[in-house]
């Protein structure tokens, strides 16, 4: 199944994996992918079905940043009406983990990206950075924010005012990358971990994501009032009573999502 330049495939059970597909521009973000990919996030969203995201893009970029050429001649209001932070904000706020399986290029708005997901597959030769400095401007999609909480300040820094880019090993030193793989083996590494998620239960998978990404700008004995309130709920599910049994039982659970 696919679109116009997002791909869309189901490579493990309660996996959807979302392919940017503009080649002949490294996968460059230009608007409508923008859009096409809020669209299909918010797809998986709403399918129960699905339960957890992994975005892609080819063997030479996740993505090579915004569409240049697209945002080279606009002006303020322009680029206002475009509402590219509000598609950045739909795209993180979906309640579904979300995977990056980056390979080749991942720079300003694919970096941007990568740092939306939850968790970040990088292959061996995967480049990352935020080079906006270069053409005069700075990042418009977190890129400042993200990075910042990631590696911390002085890291950022170091990139962000130099828009140098850095390798996989350098992302994984800093905090920024979950795992460095071969590159032949990022895809099927992360949807292998989608599975793996895919399997759990999706109501505390849920929780878990809500609680670390609320939890991250609460105070601390707040954020762990949230965490506790969070575990007491999931007591009242068919999950928590199915996932206790089994183990109890010594075999492997089955969970409905109830």
């Amino acid at each position: 199944m696919s679109g116009a330049e997002i791909m869309v495939e189901s490579p493990a059970e309660g996996v959807r994996l979302l392919r940017i597909h503009r080649p002949e521009a490294r996968n460059a973000l230009n608007m409508a992918v923008r859009r096409l990919l809020v669209k299909h996030i918010a797809a998986c969203s709403a399918d129960p079905g699905v339960r957890c995201v992994v975005l892609a893009g080819d063997e030479k970029a996740f993505a090579a940043g915004a569409d240049i050429k697209e945002m080279a001649g606009a002006g303020t209001v322009e680029m206002m009406k475009r509402g590219v932070l509000d598609l950045w904000r739909a795209t993180a706020a979906s309640p579904k983990p979300m995977i990056a399986a980056v390979r080749g290029y991942a720079l300003g708005g694919g970096c941007e990206l990568a740092q939306l997901c939850d968790i970040i597959i990088a292959g061996e030769s995967a480049k990352f950075g935020q080079p906006e400095i270069r053409i005069g401007i700075i990042p418009g999609g977190g890129g400042t924010q993200r990075l910042t909480q990631a590696i911390g300040k002085h890291k950022a820094m170091r990139y962000l005012l130099t828009g140098d880019p850095f390798s996989a090993r350098d992302a994984e030193a800093m905090g920024l990358v979950s795992e460095v793989v071969a590159d032949e083996e990022v895809e099927p590494h992360a949807v292998a971990i989608a599975a793996r998620i895919a399997a759990m239960s999706p109501l505390a998978v849920q929780q878990i994501k809500d609680v670390v990404l609320r939890g991250m700008d609460m105070p601390l004995d707040a954020a762990l009032t949230l965490e506790t309130r969070a575990l007491h709920l999931l007591f009242s599910t068919q999950d928590q009573k199915e996932g206790m049994a089994a183990f109890i039982e010594k075999r492997e659970p089955v969970f409905s999502g109830k």
